[in-house]
């Protein structure tokens, strides 16, 4: 389905992740910032403070609603319940970008809470786009899809990741959500070469751009990076950035931080440095004349019939 998607004004000044220790910080001081993401499955109950805290600060900052427990690739279909609830919140919040995750997270009525990878397969191709296809039914628009940071790699993939994600935009319309932090992590603990990964993606279905901190650790003697979320973006990954808006232009940005979450001031220091990086991308491309980084459209990728 295409036809009367919803699409809202996405931002292009960098946005930041909404967590708990920050909630005070955000009511009383309304601090500057381009947007704020919040993960949908804290803010299902119908009434409390949570939800009265998004109904407050959207009168202020665009919001983006991220989903983390669908499990969209999981056989067992997606809890209707929580499909319902994500739809309400939606509808209600009628939020700039909402997004999910290329992942699968329950087995035989178990469910994990971790975003777990799938193998990049035609069957896994087919049912994610099956998946797909029933969220954005229900919630009446385009979803943006997250690939993940990983530590293995199936020995039973047909497909490379970036060819995966090229075949989930054109069949099922979906957006992609790229994550850069991730993509250094997998390029580290793979030995992958990031630079292919951005030229293989369709550039007009990128409709975000994650940014995130990682650590490192050994784990059998082998040393991996671990998306953590925990630490300040890293200068290989704000030159992956640099690399980004060079290939795609100016997206919607966000930085996450969720483990050892700093002060406000430091995090939205980090978005200004995505700013700053953006200005100067567009100020390359527009000759000495910077070009304003305000919201625009997201693009509705159409799939193939």
């Amino acid at each position: 389905m295409t036809a009367g998607w919803i699409t809202c004004p996405a931002p292009r000044r960098a946005g930041v992740g909404l967590r708990g220790v920050h909630h005070a910080d955000w009511l009383e001081q309304r601090p500057r910032c381009g947007w704020l993401e919040a993960h949908a499955e804290n803010y299902f109950a119908e009434g409390g403070p949570l939800p009265a805290l998004l109904e407050d600060l959207r009168r202020d900052y665009p919001l983006s609603i991220h989903g983390v427990g669908l499990g969209l690739g999981s056989i067992a279909a997606p809890d209707r319940a929580h499909l319902d609830q994500l739809a309400t919140l939606v509808r209600r919040l009628q939020p700039a970008i909402v997004s999910e995750h290329l992942c699968w997270g329950s087995w035989q009525g178990l469910h994990f809470n971790d975003l777990l990878p799938l193998p990049f397969t035609a069957e896994s191709l087919a049912l994610m786009c099956a998946r797909i296809g029933e969220l954005q039914d229900a919630l009446g628009r385009q979803i943006l899809i997250e690939h993940l940071a990983s530590y293995l790699e199936f020995t039973e993939s047909t497909l490379a990741e970036a060819e995966f994600l090229r075949e989930l935009v054109q069949r099922s319309g979906c957006g992609l959500l790229l994550d850069l932090n991730n993509l250094y992590v997998n390029s580290r603990n793979h030995g992958s070469d990031p630079l292919t990964f951005l030229e293989a993606l369709p550039a007009a279905a990128i409709g975000e751009i994650h940014l995130a901190g990682h650590t490192s650790a050994v784990v059998d003697g082998q040393s991996i990076l671990i998306d953590t979320h925990g630490s300040a973006v890293c200068d290989a990954v704000w030159a992956l950035y640099r690399e980004a808006l060079r290939r795609f232009g100016p997206r919607p940005t966000l930085v996450e931080w969720d483990t050892d979450v700093p002060s406000l001031v430091t995090l939205l220091a980090e978005a200004a440095t995505a700013d700053g990086l953006t200005d100067e991308y567009a100020s390359k491309a527009n000759g000495s004349a910077t070009v304003s980084t305000a919201a625009t459209t997201s693009t509705v990728v159409t799939p193939t019939p």
